[in-house]
């Protein structure tokens, strides 16, 4: 389907080359994009131009979280069957989405703590970590954390998603049971542990990607690439975060954050952490 927004003017011979304009109900376009819905998802809550601004981008980011939600997830059970090709197109796919997000930001990088405070209160106890889309990206990673569904209690099908992601085995889980199948010594006290908690780095999976980097033969040059677009996901989460941080102490300094959450010094801590910490340690002893 062509996303060409204006009418072609081109000619071909003598016969003009038009569109046709004539549909009965809606446009296909329309019928495919939900256009007029998307468009009409914006109810801004005070008097402040800027506020557009903000909410739109907010709805874009949410947008973004779905399809990467959706390739990690692709990756994840093309992992779990061993087709590392369809994995890694999936893996490719969502650094440029994840740049598409991070760029996201562009718009509020530049808050002033003023033009910030003109329509903060209309997000009420609203926050960003409330987004459960954005939790299901975070459980993706290994992230993992049963208080963050408390939330969601009140929305049961949301609940019932995060619940069943909270469970589920994490893509650098089936990473890690995939690298065991190609016979690296990945323990069995990772590979059997409990999925629901938070993902904790290990000094043997350190190992194990130490000899991929160090001792793959010719024929396992495909542990390294799939090493390498890992590393280059989670630097991308890593700017992600910083980026988050650093719009948030522009535009807001050192206050809590809406929704009672710290503000700056809980993302202060978040952009310490490494998403899959032992392809990071491991390159000291490579």
């Amino acid at each position: 389907m062509s996303l060409h927004h204006d009418a072609p003017d081109a000619q071909h011979g003598n016969e003009p080359e038009t569109p046709n304009l004539d549909f009965q109900g809606s446009t296909p376009y329309e019928d495919y994009v939900q256009a007029d819905v998307l468009t009409h998802l914006q109810h801004p809550l005070s008097e402040d131009p800027g506020e557009m601004v903000f909410l739109v981008t907010t709805q874009v980011m949410e947008l973004w979280f779905t399809v990467i939600v959706h390739e990690w997830r692709t990756a994840a059970q093309a992992l779990r069957q061993d087709d590392l090709p369809t994995a890694m197109a999936a893996l490719k796919r969502s650094t440029y989405e994840l740049e598409s997000l991070n760029a996201s930001w562009k718009p509020l990088a530049h808050l002033t703590p003023g033009q910030f405070n003109a329509y903060r209160s209309a997000l009420g106890e609203g926050s960003g970590f409330q987004s459960a889309m954005y939790r299901r990206m975070e459980f993706l990673l290994g992230e993992k954390s049963a208080s963050m569904l408390v939330p969601h209690r009140g929305t049961p099908r949301v609940h019932a998603e995060l619940e069943k992601a909270l469970t589920e085995p994490s893509l650098y889980d089936e990473v890690l049971a995939f690298l065991a199948r190609r016979g690296r010594a990945v323990p069995d006290t990772v590979l059997e542990r409990d999925r629901s908690l938070r993902y904790e780095p290990d000094p043997a999976v350190e190992r194990v990607w130490q000899e991929v980097y160090t001792e793959a033969r010719a024929d396992e040059s495909d542990l390294i690439r799939l090493g390498e677009a890992l590393t280059e996901v989670a630097e991308l989460v890593w700017r992600w975060r910083n980026d988050h941080l650093v719009a948030t102490r522009r535009a807001m300094g050192a206050k809590s954050g809406t929704g009672g959450s710290a503000g700056v010094a809980w993302l202060e801590k978040r952009a310490t952490k490494n998403v899959f910490p032992e392809l990071w340690t491991a390159r000291s002893h490579v």
